[in-house]
This record gives structure tokens, sequence and C-alpha cells, in this order.
């Protein structure tokens, strides 16, 4: 435990030494879109003023999603990549799985700054025509919880098989795809006119993800029932984390 301890400080000292590096990357998107579609648009009566209901759960999951994964990702493919610094940690006084769960612990908590970081920036800038109204705190934080790990357990799975020289085409192919395509700027139901995609786009983890934050931040637009969504965070957090878990051990130990 001590170890552990010793390593989620070291990783946190680092992010704060970087973390207008990590600030930056992570609200300058979720700004633009914001800004853009939450703002600008609705101002010049290009989209109706209440869009911006539809967006803010979006945007906060896309964040998290982005933030976790980048977190966890990036330092573990580098690790095994290139500068081989995994192999002083798996000599380290720290078991395997500790070492593993240290790695999710630093991407969750990578998401849940950027949570923190993207909610006020957004309400600030589309507050004008946002109807917030919060179903159950608790069952707030449990989404957080939870797409949080979803998300750590997603960059634990992609930076355990992807190459670090390949990380800007997984972005540009699976994760940017995966946001776009996870009920980020529409709700999942708007789909049903598309019945193939709306089905399809079940087995993305960012649907239950964006579809939990609007049943309790926004519950007034439609939205897949709350504990769906759950049990939806839940099997991908399960799915994705044995990936990660599989990866980790054939990389570390091959």
């Amino acid at each position: 435990m001590q170890t552990f301890l010793a390593l989620i400080e070291r990783d946190i000292r680092v992010l704060r030494r970087d973390f207008l590096d990590f600030a930056t990357r992570i609200i300058v998107q979720p700004f633009l879109f914001v800004f853009v579609f939450g703002y600008v648009l609705p101002g010049i009566g290009q989209v109706k003023p209440g869009y911006v209901n539809l967006l803010l759960p979006g945007i906060l999951a896309a964040s998290m999603m982005m933030a976790g994964v980048q977190g966890t990702a990036i330092p573990l493919s580098t690790e095994f990549g290139y500068t081989k610094e995994i192999e002083d940690r798996l000599m380290s006084p720290i078991s395997t799985p500790a070492l593993i769960a240290q790695k999710i612990t630093m991407g969750t908590l990578q998401a849940w700054i950027a949570a923190a970081l993207v909610f006020p920036i957004a309400w600030l800038i589309m507050r004008n025509n946002l109807h917030i109204s919060i179903s159950s705190f608790p069952l707030l934080f449990v989404f957080i919880l939870l797409v949080g790990l979803a998300s750590a357990g997603w960059g634990l799975a992609l930076g355990t098989i992807i190459d670090p020289f390949k990380l800007p085409i997984m972005f540009a192919t699976m994760v940017i795809p995966a946001i776009f395509l996870g009920a980020t700027y529409y709700p999942w139901k708007a789909l049903a006119k598309i019945k193939w995609l709306q089905e399809l786009i079940l087995i993305n983890p960012m649907v239950y993800a964006s579809e939990g934050f609007r049943s309790v931040i926004t519950p007034q637009i439609p939205h897949i029932p709350w504990f769906l969504s759950v049990l939806g965070l839940l099997a991908g957090i399960v799915f994705l984390t044995y990936l990660g878990v599989r990866g980790f051990l054939k990389r570390a130990y091959s």
C-alpha cells in the first residue's frame, strides 16, 4: 500500500507540474463546442436555444472520457514503448494488480478533474438558456464515478495494445468516432428514425455516459432510463478493464 500511494503521489506531482498543459488539452475542444453550439448558433438563431440542454450532459461525458483515456493510454503506451519505464515499476515492491490499479486510479482522477473544469465553464457560457434540474445528487456522483472508471479502463486497454507512435491514429479512428457516435450531441432516442444506428451504438460506453448524465442533469430531455445507463457503464468497465488487464500482463511478461 505504501508503494501504491507513493506512485500515486509521484503522478499527482507530475500532473500538478504540467497542470496548465493538462487543463488546456482538456478545456479547448469542449470550450469550442460549447461556445459555437451553445452560444453562437443559438445567438444567431441557427439552433433552438433549448439545444444547450441536450449539449451539456454530452459535453461533460465526452470531456471525462477523453481525459481518462488520454491520462491512462498515453503514459502507459509510452512506458511500454520507447522509455521502458514500466520495467522499473514492475521491479518495485508493488504487486502487478496494484500497479494496474494505480494506472486506473490516475486515469479516473484526471477524468474527475476534467468534469470539475468543464462543467462550470459550460454553465457560464450557456447559462442564459440552460435549465438544469439535478434529479439526484447521489446518482450524479455515481455517474461521475462510473464514467471516470470507464474512461480509465478504456485507456488501459488502448495503452497496452497501441504502439506509442500510432496513438494519434488511434484517437482519430477510434476515440473521436466513439465520442461523436455516443449520443454526445443528440439524445439516443432521437435516433429512432435511424434504427440500425440506434441499436449499433449501444455497444459504445459513451452512449451510457451521455445518457446517464442527461437523466440526472436535464431529466426533462428524453433519455435512456438511468438504471440501464448504470448497467451499460458497468458492463463497459468490466469488459474494457478485462481487455486492459490482459494486455498489460501480456506486455509485462512477454
